[in-house]
Protein backbone atom coordinates (compact mmCIF):
# COMPACT_ATOMS: atom_id res chain seq x y z
CA UNK A 1 0.00 0.00 0.00
CA UNK A 2 1.24 3.15 -0.87
CA UNK A 3 1.10 6.63 1.59
CA UNK A 4 -0.30 9.57 0.25
CA UNK A 5 0.40 12.60 1.36
CA UNK A 6 -1.49 16.03 2.55
CA UNK A 7 -1.44 19.10 0.23
CA UNK A 8 0.56 21.15 2.36
CA UNK A 9 0.66 24.21 -0.25
CA UNK A 10 -2.60 26.61 0.75
CA UNK A 11 -1.64 28.12 -2.97
CA UNK A 12 -2.52 24.90 -3.79
CA UNK A 13 -5.46 23.88 -2.59
CA UNK A 14 -6.60 26.77 -3.97
CA UNK A 15 -5.91 26.11 -7.42
CA UNK A 16 -7.33 22.54 -7.02
CA UNK A 17 -10.42 24.16 -5.96
CA UNK A 18 -10.26 26.59 -9.08
CA UNK A 19 -9.71 23.39 -11.57
CA UNK A 20 -12.51 21.52 -10.06
CA UNK A 21 -14.76 24.16 -10.05
CA UNK A 22 -13.95 24.96 -13.49
CA UNK A 23 -14.81 21.35 -14.47
CA UNK A 24 -17.69 20.25 -12.25
CA UNK A 25 -18.78 21.69 -9.52
CA UNK A 26 -19.69 18.39 -7.47
CA UNK A 27 -16.13 17.71 -7.31
CA UNK A 28 -15.72 20.90 -5.71
CA UNK A 29 -18.02 20.21 -3.12
CA UNK A 30 -16.47 17.27 -2.57
CA UNK A 31 -13.28 18.27 -2.32
CA UNK A 32 -13.70 20.92 -0.67
CA UNK A 33 -15.83 19.26 1.93
CA UNK A 34 -13.23 17.17 2.17
CA UNK A 35 -10.60 18.79 3.45
CA UNK A 36 -12.77 20.85 5.63
CA UNK A 37 -14.22 17.65 7.59
CA UNK A 38 -11.56 14.96 8.11
CA UNK A 39 -13.88 12.63 6.69
CA UNK A 40 -13.06 9.09 5.37
CA UNK A 41 -13.91 9.03 1.48
CA UNK A 42 -16.10 5.91 2.39
CA UNK A 43 -18.28 8.58 4.60
CA UNK A 44 -17.99 11.68 2.11
CA UNK A 45 -19.36 9.84 -0.96
CA UNK A 46 -21.91 8.18 1.28
CA UNK A 47 -23.37 11.67 2.36
CA UNK A 48 -27.35 12.01 1.16
CA UNK A 49 -28.84 15.35 0.03
CA UNK A 50 -31.07 15.14 3.97
CA UNK A 51 -27.41 14.97 5.32
CA UNK A 52 -26.96 18.24 4.80
CA UNK A 53 -30.09 19.85 3.72
CA UNK A 54 -33.28 20.77 5.62
CA UNK A 55 -36.59 19.73 4.65
CA UNK A 56 -37.09 23.36 3.60
CA UNK A 57 -33.96 22.77 1.34
CA UNK A 58 -31.53 25.33 3.68
CA UNK A 59 -28.44 24.23 4.49
CA UNK A 60 -28.30 22.43 7.89
CA UNK A 61 -25.28 24.00 10.31
CA UNK A 62 -23.95 20.79 11.06
CA UNK A 63 -23.74 17.16 9.96
CA UNK A 64 -24.59 13.95 11.54
CA UNK A 65 -23.29 10.32 10.57
CA UNK A 66 -22.47 7.33 11.70
CA UNK A 67 -18.68 6.28 10.78
CA UNK A 68 -18.76 3.13 7.97
CA UNK A 69 -15.12 2.35 9.82
CA UNK A 70 -15.63 1.82 13.35
CA UNK A 71 -19.61 2.52 13.51
CA UNK A 72 -19.39 5.80 15.83
CA UNK A 73 -21.58 8.50 15.66
CA UNK A 74 -19.67 11.79 14.59
CA UNK A 75 -21.56 15.27 14.46
CA UNK A 76 -19.47 18.47 12.81
CA UNK A 77 -20.31 21.78 11.56
CA UNK A 78 -20.30 23.05 8.27
CA UNK A 79 -17.59 25.99 8.41
CA UNK A 80 -17.72 28.81 5.83
CA UNK A 81 -15.89 27.53 3.26
CA UNK A 82 -17.76 23.74 3.09
CA UNK A 83 -20.80 25.71 3.66
CA UNK A 84 -20.31 28.25 0.49
CA UNK A 85 -19.00 25.26 -2.06
CA UNK A 86 -22.03 23.39 -1.06
CA UNK A 87 -24.55 25.75 -1.77
CA UNK A 88 -23.17 26.87 -4.65
CA UNK A 89 -22.90 22.78 -6.03
CA UNK A 90 -26.62 22.72 -4.74
CA UNK A 91 -28.06 26.08 -5.38
CA UNK A 92 -30.97 25.79 -7.96
CA UNK A 93 -31.23 21.99 -7.89
CA UNK A 94 -33.90 20.20 -8.00
CA UNK A 95 -32.87 16.77 -5.65
CA UNK A 96 -34.80 14.31 -3.47
CA UNK A 97 -33.76 14.21 -0.03
CA UNK A 98 -33.03 10.44 -0.33
CA UNK A 99 -30.43 11.12 -3.26
CA UNK A 100 -26.64 10.70 -2.58
CA UNK A 101 -24.86 14.22 -2.21
CA UNK A 102 -22.39 13.36 -4.67
CA UNK A 103 -24.29 10.79 -7.10
CA UNK A 104 -22.30 8.90 -9.85
CA UNK A 105 -23.39 9.67 -13.42
CA UNK A 106 -23.87 6.15 -14.33
CA UNK A 107 -26.84 4.31 -12.98
CA UNK A 108 -29.63 5.92 -10.59
CA UNK A 109 -29.12 7.06 -7.29
CA UNK A 110 -25.71 5.82 -7.32
CA UNK A 111 -22.71 7.40 -5.22
CA UNK A 112 -19.80 8.75 -6.67
CA UNK A 113 -16.79 5.70 -7.02
CA UNK A 114 -13.75 5.81 -4.38
CA UNK A 115 -11.99 5.61 -8.31
CA UNK A 116 -13.58 7.92 -9.44
CA UNK A 117 -13.44 10.79 -6.96
CA UNK A 118 -9.35 9.21 -6.96
CA UNK A 119 -9.15 9.79 -10.90
CA UNK A 120 -10.45 13.44 -10.08
CA UNK A 121 -8.74 14.21 -7.42
CA UNK A 122 -5.42 13.37 -8.82
CA UNK A 123 -6.11 14.31 -12.38
CA UNK A 124 -6.20 18.08 -10.87
CA UNK A 125 -3.57 18.02 -8.53
CA UNK A 126 -1.36 16.83 -10.91
CA UNK A 127 -2.55 19.66 -13.29
CA UNK A 128 -1.40 22.54 -10.45
CA UNK A 129 2.07 20.74 -10.60
CA UNK A 130 1.05 18.71 -7.16
CA UNK A 131 3.89 15.83 -7.58
CA UNK A 132 3.66 14.03 -4.14
CA UNK A 133 1.34 10.99 -3.84
CA UNK A 134 -1.82 11.88 -4.18
CA UNK A 135 -5.58 10.35 -3.24
CA UNK A 136 -8.52 10.17 -1.51
CA UNK A 137 -7.25 9.80 1.77
CA UNK A 138 -5.15 13.11 0.73
CA UNK A 139 -8.24 15.14 1.70
CA UNK A 140 -8.58 13.72 5.65
CA UNK A 141 -4.58 14.29 5.39
CA UNK A 142 -5.27 18.09 4.38
CA UNK A 143 -7.63 18.70 6.70
CA UNK A 144 -5.30 17.28 9.61
CA UNK A 145 -2.12 18.61 9.06
CA UNK A 146 -3.47 22.28 8.05
CA UNK A 147 -5.01 21.85 11.79
CA UNK A 148 -2.10 21.00 13.46
CA UNK A 149 -0.39 24.32 11.40
CA UNK A 150 -2.72 26.54 12.32
CA UNK A 151 -2.16 25.63 16.14
CA UNK A 152 -4.47 22.98 16.96
CA UNK A 153 -3.51 20.59 19.43
CA UNK A 154 -2.43 17.58 18.14
CA UNK A 155 -4.88 15.56 21.24
CA UNK A 156 -7.95 17.37 19.76
CA UNK A 157 -6.58 16.10 16.09
CA UNK A 158 -5.78 12.76 17.29
CA UNK A 159 -9.42 12.44 18.65
CA UNK A 160 -11.70 14.21 15.71
CA UNK A 161 -9.25 11.60 13.04
CA UNK A 162 -10.14 8.59 15.77
CA UNK A 163 -6.07 7.52 16.01
CA UNK A 164 -4.78 6.21 18.90
CA UNK A 165 -1.92 8.20 20.07
CA UNK A 166 -0.78 11.57 19.08
CA UNK A 167 2.10 9.88 17.44
CA UNK A 168 0.28 8.21 15.19
CA UNK A 169 -1.65 11.57 14.47
CA UNK A 170 1.58 13.25 13.50
CA UNK A 171 2.89 10.40 11.57
CA UNK A 172 -0.69 10.30 9.24
CA UNK A 173 -0.45 14.11 8.73
CA UNK A 174 3.13 14.06 7.26
CA UNK A 175 5.14 15.90 9.63
CA UNK A 176 8.25 15.77 8.66
CA UNK A 177 11.54 16.00 10.58
CA UNK A 178 12.17 19.25 8.56
CA UNK A 179 9.01 20.72 10.62
CA UNK A 180 10.30 19.01 14.26
CA UNK A 181 13.68 21.05 13.32
CA UNK A 182 11.81 23.86 12.72
CA UNK A 183 11.01 24.08 16.14
CA UNK A 184 14.69 23.81 17.29
CA UNK A 185 15.28 26.89 14.73
CA UNK A 186 12.22 29.23 15.65
CA UNK A 187 12.51 28.81 19.26
CA UNK A 188 15.62 31.21 20.62
CA UNK A 189 14.80 31.91 24.04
Amino acid sequence: MEFVQPIRDKGKIKQVKDILKGRNVRDYALFTLGINSGLRISDLLNLRIADVLDEKGKLNDRIWLREQKNGKAKGFPIGPSASKALREYLDGKRVARDEYLFPSRRGVNKPLSRIQAYRVLNDACRTVGIKERIGTHTMRKTFGYHAYKEGMDISVIQKLLNHSSPGITLAYIGITQDDLDNVYMTLNL
